[in-house]
This record gives C-alpha cells, sequence and structure tokens, in this order.
C-alpha cells in the first residue's frame, strides 16, 4: 500500500489520499456506506462471498507458511501442537487448513498481531500461520517458516457499485496493481536469511 500511495502522489500531487487500518469485514462495510472509495481486502478458498455490488480487483496471491521453531514436515504433522490463531479470516483457513489434513487443532493462543504471534512461535509456545508478505515485513530469530502447498491469501483491491470508476479510483487501482507486480516479483528474494521461508517438505493433508 504505501508503494501504491507513493506512486499515486507522484503521478497526482494534488489528490488527498486518506487511509483507515481495518479487517476485511469492516473494510467492505466503509466501502459499501460510501466512507472509502476502495477497499483493500484477502480472501481465502474457504472465505464467504462478498456482499453484492462489491467489485474484487486481483492484486496478487501471497503464499502461507506454518511457523515453528523448526522445519515442519506438514500440517498433518502438527496435529498435537499447540496452534496460535489470527483475525477471523485467518483463524478460519487455519482451521479449513487442520480439517483438511485430518484434526482440530487446539488453539492456545488468539492475537492478530504478527509481531506477537511470531514472539509467541519463537518462545516455543505454539505454531501458527502466516504469509509470505507478512514475514518479508517482519520476522523474529528462531521462527523457522514453511511453505504450506497450494495455500495462498488471495488479496484484492474491492469497490463498490457498477463501472466505470471515477478517475480517481482508477489511477489508485492502477497504483496497486503496479505495486503489487513488484511485490510478486521480489517476493522471497529481499527476506533476511532468518527469515528466510523453506520450501515444503511433504503435503500439508
Amino acid at each position: 500500500m504505501p508503494a501504491a500511495v507513493a506512486t499515486l502522489a507522484g503521478r497526482h500531487p494534488g489528490l488527498e489520499i486518506s487511509l483507515t487500518d481495518t479487517h476485511p469485514p469492516e473494510a467492505i462495510e466503509l466501502l459499501r456506506t460510501g466512507k472509502v472509495e476502495v477497499a483493500i481486502i484477502f480472501r481465502y478458498e474457504h472465505t464467504e462471498p462478498e456482499p453484492a455490488g462489491v467489485r474484487l480487483h486481483h492484486l496478487l496471491d501471497d503464499p502461507v507458511y506454518v511457523l515453528s521453531t523448526r522445519r515442519e514436515r506438514g500440517v498433518a504433522a502438527l496435529r498435537d501442537a499447540t496452534w496460535i490463531a489470527g483475525c477471523e479470516r485467518c483463524r478460519s483457513h487455519m482451521l479449513a487448513l487442520c480439517a483438511d489434513a485430518g484434526f482440530e487443532p487446539r488453539i492456545g493462543y488468539s492475537s492478530d498481531d504478527m509481531v506477537v504471534m511470531q514472539a509467541l512461535v519463537a518462545a516455543g509456545l505454539g505454531v501458527a500461520t502466516q504469509t509470505g508478505l507478512a514475514l518479508r515485513a517482519h520476522g523474529i530469530d528462531g521462527v523457522v517458516a514453511t511453505k504450506v502447498p497450494g495455500s495462498h491469501r488471495h488479496i484484492y483491491a474491492a469497490t463498490y457499485g457498477e463501472p466505470p470508476d471515477p478517475p480517481a479510483t482508477a489511477a489508485l487501482l492502477e497504483a496497486l496493481a503496479e505495486a503489487a507486480a513488484s511485490a510478486v516479483t521480489s517476493s522471497d528474494q529481499h527476506l533476511p536469511p532468518s527469515r528466510k521461508p523453506l520450501a515444503p517438505a511433504s503435503s500439508a493433508s
């Protein structure tokens, strides 16, 4: 998001941009009530459809990783672990991953703060799921990330109502698409060694 806003500000110096940080359901409600023009949200394979009238513009697919203090052999190998749950959508996705692997996870901690989640993992208190973009933004020594095969967080820019979009909205969507393409290109290359995700050891199921 910061890269897109910087690009937009450079191209359109007179355009005023504000930002509200919230979870996807709340962001969609702000969009539907006209309080924001664009909502950047994420979804997973099992996420319920967004309300009618919401148009989704795909930006990127963010790979999901299991965080532990060691390399893991897949989600199924963690059936006896204590799990750390995230926000509502991330928690639902984690539950779906575990269900696909044949078990119901024992959730010992809940936090939607990626720093707190990683600290709990590093302390050996549990395992968690996070995405590649989160790992690029922050990493704690001692946390090992193992990629979950075929699992992604899908990121979209959402608009509301019928096209065409207003010029300012269209300009923001263009800047977001460019920033997303850049993020995909540089996904794992710019992770410090302590955060570099490991390739999957086996299937998650």
